[in-house]
C-alpha cells in the first residue's frame, strides 16, 4: 500500500498550498522569521491527499521574552474575593 505524503494545507498564508509531510501530524512552515503550524485532519483531498487545518503562527524561539508581566495581569471581577455579581 502506498502512504501519500504530499498534504494540502487549509487557511493561513499558505492555503490551497501542498507541502511533502512525511506523514507528521504537525507541520510547521517559516514564513519571515515566524513558524506557521499545520495540523492533520482525518479528512483527504479528492486525490488522497491528507487535509492540513491551519492552527496559527508562533515565534520559532517559542515566545517573546517581556511580553506579558503576571504581577500586573488584573483579576476578573468575577475571581474570588470580587464579589461576581456581574
Amino acid at each position: 500500500m502506498d502512504t501519500t505524503t504530499t498534504a494540502h494545507l487549509i487557511g493561513g498564508p499558505r492555503d490551497g498550498s501542498t507541502l511533502d509531510v512525511g506523514g507528521d501530524a504537525l507541520v510547521e512552515v517559516e514564513i519571515d522569521g515566524m513558524m506557521h503550524r499545520y495540523i492533520k485532519t482525518t479528512k483527504q483531498h479528492d486525490d488522497g491527499g491528507p487535509l492540513y487545518n491551519y492552527d496559527g503562527m508562533v515565534a520559532p524561539d517559542g515566545g517573546e521574552p517581556g511580553v506579558e508581566d503576571p504581577a500586573a495581569r488584573v483579576a476578573s471581577p468575577r475571581a474570588e474575593g470580587h464579589g461576581g455579581t456581574h
